[in-house]
Order: C-alpha cells, then structure tokens, then sequence
C-alpha cells in the first residue's frame, strides 16, 4: 500500500506567525496562522483538514459496504465538523460530528442505518480518531 504524506512550515511566532500545508500529491497547498485556527481569519487549519479527511473516508467506506452488500449508491455525501476546544492548559480536538446524506437505490432504512454504522466504526480515519468522540447523523435522500 503506498504511504501518503503531507508537509507544513511555520514561520515566527504562535500569534504572529503564519505557515503552509501542502498535500504529497500536490492537490492542494493553503496557507494557515493562528487567526484562522483559532479565530475566523481566512485559510484552512489542521481541524479542518482532518474534518475534510474523515469526511472523505466515511463516505468511501460507507459506498464500499453498501456495494459488498448488492447497493448501488447514487450518491454519498458527508459533512463533517471537528471541535477544537481548551481543555486545562491546551487544546483538543473533543469531537467530530459526521452529518451524511445518501441516495441508495432499494435499500431500506435499517440496513441503511446498519451500514452507516459499520463505516463509522471502521474507516481507517475514524479508526486513528478513535480518542475522540465521534458522532454520525445518516439520513437517506
């Protein structure tokens, strides 16, 4: 299996700093700092990053069981929101709520609800949060 990689660099202080992400695969470069991880300044942050990852995941591993299970999947769409809050001294990401839509031809709402479960537990994204609470909302379209 290959092995993905990701790099940043910060540049100065915590506050005043600012630094880059970039994906291995050259999909995607963006700029972070403090203001847009902590506060509402513009540019992406580790959160959301790992937010986008997951939500990716979850949606891969849920198309792929419903597959193995006969469904044709139309459409799997997942949102995700990663809390960072502080927590004594420092911070933590305490939670990441999974809010999915899918459209699946001829599938009922119990095994529908079956499989969300299943990708939940075993994406390997959720997998590597698992100190983490995780949430899941699944609903069909």
């Amino acid at each position: 299996m290959p092995v993905r990689k990701a790099n940043a660099v910060w540049e100065g202080s915590l506050k005043e700093g600012h630094g880059t992400v970039a994906l291995g695969s050259g999909a995607y470069e963006g700029r972070y700092s403090f203001g847009s991880r902590f506060e509402e300044a513009g540019g992406t942050n580790p959160e959301e990053l790992i937010g986008a990852a997951h939500a990716g995941c979850f949606s891969m591993a849920l198309s792929a069981g419903l597959g193995r299970s006969g469904f044709a999947p139309k459409r799997v769409a997942t949102a995700a929101k990663v809390h960072l809050e502080k927590v004594g001294d420092a911070f933590k990401i305490t939670r990441i709520e999974l809010d999915n839509e899918s459209e699946i031809p001829g599938i009922d709402e119990a095994t529908f609800q079956e499989h969300a479960a299943k990708a939940k537990a075993g994406c390997p994204v959720s997998q590597a949060l698992a100190g983490v609470e995780i949430s899941l909302t699944a609903r069909l379209a």
